[in-house]
């Protein structure tokens, strides 16, 4: 037998009433699939893990990492990048500063993603990076930039096709060494991300159930990719919203691919393509 809308309600409530974290807005089917999971990798039942999580802070603190979702890589969605070059970074490009948050990190592929393209462009050096995640984990991934060689081998397809080439105008392509940015050892099966791109972004533990800023400062783009499809509507609505409010005027929201505005705030938003203008 399955894990019942019952059992997902008692687990919501054990994991708010013994720390600071919510997960009632979550979808519920996803929700339900993480805690299954859970019971079968910890081999207990739902009264044995609720206690567990009561009398256990470190367990606890590892289940919430464990339903969190960290799935990521360097240029993921090739075509995605193709149109944020030429649909968003070309109209940020006049700005003195440009002021970026990754919504949702995971362990930083994204965010070294965006950099490279930025370095490519020439705007990296006027660029503020801002990334954070739920999961302290991924975090510390994240800063030190380094990953499975073997494991990631369509970095380097997804390097290829985003960076070498030009989809708008293909008479241009441009010869880009690996090297510029990351170094393959592939007897120790690591590809190492340069510390030039590491050191850049500022990484902060964050939830957004709770809607906070952390950085104290808008920005011009924020970077939520396939995140807001484990909320439930009402919860990406508030997200959704949030976002709108740090952003600054005629700044942008990136979605993951099969994520979109519905409700009230899509009224607030202009629509470019695949992304989402706040409305100056």
């Amino acid at each position: 037998m399955g894990v019942t809308d019952q059992d997902t309600k008692t687990f919501i409530d054990a994991i708010k009433g013994y720390s600071n974290y919510d997960f009632s807005e979550y979808s519920e089917k996803s929700l339900k699939r993480r805690i299954e999971r859970i019971l079968v990798e910890n081999k207990v039942n739902l009264s044995g893990l609720i206690l567990k999580l009561k009398k256990d802070k470190a367990f606890l603190e590892q289940t919430v990492k464990d339903i969190t979702v960290n799935t990521t890589e360097l240029f993921r969605d090739t075509e995605v990048w193709h149109d944020l070059r030429q649909t968003v970074i070309s109209k940020l490009k006049d700005n003195d500063t440009i002021k970026i948050w990754h919504a949702g990190c995971s362990t930083g592929q994204e965010v070294y993603s965006l950099e490279i393209l930025l370095n490519e462009m020439h705007l990296l050096n006027r660029c503020e990076i801002y990334a954070s995640d739920l999961n302290e984990d991924v975090i510390d991934v994240a800063k030190k930039g380094e990953y499975k060689f073997r494991f990631n081998l369509s970095y380097l397809s997804n390097f290829d096709n985003v960076i070498k080439e030009n989809q708008y105008n293909f008479t241009i392509n441009k010869e880009v060494e690996y090297e510029s940015y990351f170094t393959i050892d592939k007897k120790n099966d690591k590809i190492k991300i340069h510390d030039f791109l590491t050191e850049k972004p500022i990484y902060k533990k964050l939830d957004l159930v709770k809607r906070e800023n952390l950085f104290n400062t808008k920005f011009d783009l924020i970077m939520c990719r396939n995140v807001l499809i484990y909320f439930n509507l009402n919860l990406q609505n508030k997200i959704i919203d949030f976002f709108h409010s740090q952003l600054n005027n005629e700044g942008f929201l990136v979605l993951g691919k099969h994520e979109s505005l519905l409700g009230y705030p899509e009224n607030k938003f202009s629509k470019k393509g695949k992304f989402y203008q706040k409305k100056g």
